[in-house]
């Protein structure tokens, strides 16, 4: 639900005209798409459990905060990647990547926070939540 927002340079000046606008554009939302970071996921359900698998490469686990309230999960991290290229002493390119990324989403019920159970292996978050135990409703006769 949560995604980084890239400012657009070119509607802060008024004087910009529309056509130059339109004609950088698919070049602006490209590049913001491949820079921002992401959390994609996969949602499952089961009788007992909902799981949750979300792909967050090139984090360290310490960097990853999950909270549950109710029915309402949110899974954020950030990240910093670094790649360069480096021949003889001279830079010759330099990628780098650091932000904040969020995700949040609603589950059909509440889920059972005592016995949640979260692992990250190789860019992948596993949250396997169980359903909380739903309590009948209980009839009240009137006096």
């Amino acid at each position: 639900m949560n995604e980084l927002r890239v400012p657009d340079l070119f509607e802060l000046d008024p004087f910009a005209s529309s056509m130059l606008r339109d004609h950088w554009r698919p070049w602006r939302a490209e590049a913001a798409a491949t820079n921002a970071p992401q959390i994609r996921i996969d949602l499952s359900e089961t009788d007992q459990a909902f799981a949750v698998k979300a792909e967050i490469p090139g984090v360290k686990k310490e960097d990853i905060d999950v909270r549950i309230d109710g029915n309402q999960v949110t899974i954020s991290a950030e990240v910093k990647q670094d790649s360069e290229d480096k021949r003889d002493g001279r830079l010759l390119r330099s990628e780098r990547r650091y932000g904040y990324a969020s995700r949040s989403f609603l589950l059909a019920g509440d889920v059972d926070q005592a016995t949640a159970d979260a692992k990250y292996s190789n860019g992948v978050l596993e949250l396997k939540l169980p359903k909380k135990a739903q309590s009948a409703g209980k009839r009240l006769t009137v006096a």
